[in-house]
């Protein structure tokens, strides 16, 4: 009558995080997706009111290098973030590299953004 013990219940696996998509060490958003699709809009937009329209072209540029001004200043502000949190885990060299395109980033938006206020100006002299 000796039986064997019984097997412990097993304990169900620990659920980790699921899997987030990445593009190489670049982590795929949903902000990060309006951003590039807000950018890309942008640059097209700027394209074809330089190639195709001939009247009010200056406002509509304007407006184009706008949007593109916030695509850039939103991408400065995220690598801003990353860098923090860069920095926080010891993670040097990401910081430094984040640091120079969020840097660059925010320069394009400064030109963007000194484009559409000179665009407005042009237009209301």
């Amino acid at each position: 009558m000796n039986q064997p013990p019984e097997p412990a219940p097993a304990t169900p696996a620990p659920r980790g995080r699921r899997p987030r998509p990445h593009l190489g060490p670049i982590r795929i958003t949903f902000p990060l997706v309006v951003v590039l699709v807000a950018m890309i809009g942008s640059l097209a937009f700027i394209a074809y009111v330089v190639l195709r329209v001939e009247d009010n072209q200056i406002p509509l540029l304007a407006v184009g290098f706008v949007v593109l001004g916030a695509s850039f200043a939103a991408l400065a502000i995220g690598a801003l973030m990353g860098m923090w949190r860069a920095a926080s885990m010891a993670r040097a060299g990401r910081a430094l590299a984040l640091a120079i395109f969020g840097g660059l980033a925010g320069l394009a938006a400064i030109g963007a953004f000194t484009v559409a206020a000179l665009s407005a100006l042009v237009w209301n002299t």
